[in-house]
């Protein structure tokens, strides 16, 4: 999903082909690397959105001794399109590192609408957290039993604070407009 939204985003800006995409992604930070991106999944989710009717060709550049290329553009479909997308990315997400495409694109998107969203995740999280919390952990077990449980416990604490904190702070940028 991520992947069309970079795309949908990107074809908002101006028309587009495929490996310009791409080599946009990797510079300055080879992104596409980072996330395991090849030129191949990127032509195939460009397929996708012809084939959804979100994007379409709009010139073929041919080139001596080189393969045409297709540049695409968005379609009005596409436009509508590009925000429920972030929103579903924004709703499905289990941690802002999956959130990073869709906090990219943000201006097509009503902040009031994401805000609600993270705070309902927030909520979530933080009522997963005090159920996690009252969890009688008195029972009495083995030495070898005990510390695995300590690890475990300082791990899930740690972990559900960080989430709760950068939650927070993440919805307190989109609300100042600093994101």
């Amino acid at each position: 999903m991520s992947i069309q939204i970079f795309i949908l985003s990107k074809l908002m800006e101006d028309n587009n082909y495929p490996y310009k995409l791409k080599k946009q992604l990797s510079e300055p930070i080879p992104l596409d690397q980072l996330s395991g991106l090849t030129e191949s999944k990127l032509y195939y989710h460009f397929d996708t959105l012809a084939k959804q009717g979100l994007i379409e060709t709009v010139e073929i550049i041919k080139e001596e001794h080189r393969p045409d290329k297709q540049v695409f553009g968005i379609t009005a479909k596409g436009r509508e399109e590009l925000p429920k997308k972030i929103y579903k990315e924004f709703e499905k997400s289990t941690g802002i590192g999956e959130m990073v495409v869709a906090i990219a694109n943000i201006k097509y998107v009503d902040r009031g609408k994401v805000i609600t969203i993270l705070e309902k995740k927030l909520d979530a999280i933080k009522a997963r957290w005090e159920q996690i919390s009252s969890i009688d952990a008195e029972k009495h077990v083995g030495e070898a039993q005990q510390n695995i449980r300590e690890f475990m416990e300082g791990y899930v604490s740690t972990r559900m604070e960080h989430t709760i904190h950068w939650l927070e702070e993440l919805i307190r940028r989109v609300e100042r407009k600093e994101i």
